[in-house]
């Protein structure tokens, strides 16, 4: 009866529950990389796998994340063999990265359509300018709530 450890040096702290309430995560987030974007890139639809739209994600500069990296990420075993060994796959998606500066290279590029699209918009709108009846290209709205509204 000697060897007994006393009540109140017996601690509950490792079997409390957390103090607060936090809903459960579908896609986990990995812990940020200095000059590294993260995605979430699907694999598979219904599962039937998807090879166009990976390969076409790889071309533009997506690597997998390897699991070894990242160890915050819990996974599961799903007893499939994945494409990418020590990949981060869950439900039909693969955890990738890729540089900052391709993000930005690609948005630039998307801009630049985008601006282009615009321009010939504009000009074959104002391309019917009647000068007695001038069309302005004012983009721009508001929006206006209640009765009083200014």
């Amino acid at each position: 009866m000697a060897d007994r450890t006393p009540r109140e040096l017996e601690t509950r702290a490792k079997y409390e529950r957390p103090k607060q309430w936090m809903a459960p995560e579908l896609l986990p987030s990995p812990n940020p990389e200095p000059g590294y974007a993260f995605r979430w890139i699907r694999t598979a639809v219904l599962g039937k796998s998807d090879p166009s739209n990976v390969s076409s994600k790889l071309r533009e500069g997506w690597e997998p994340v390897k699991a070894s990296e990242h160890p915050e990420i819990q996974l599961m075993e799903t007893g499939d063999r994945p494409r990418f060994p020590d990949s981060i796959e869950i439900g039909g998606l693969i955890l990738c990265k890729t540089p900052t500066e391709f993000i930005e290279q690609r948005n630039a590029h998307y801009q630049a359509q985008t601006d282009s699209q615009m321009t010939s918009v504009d000009n074959n709108f104002m391309r019917t300018n009647d000068p007695r009846m001038p069309v302005f290209k004012e983009r721009r709205s508001e929006v206006k709530f209640g009765a009083n509204s200014k």
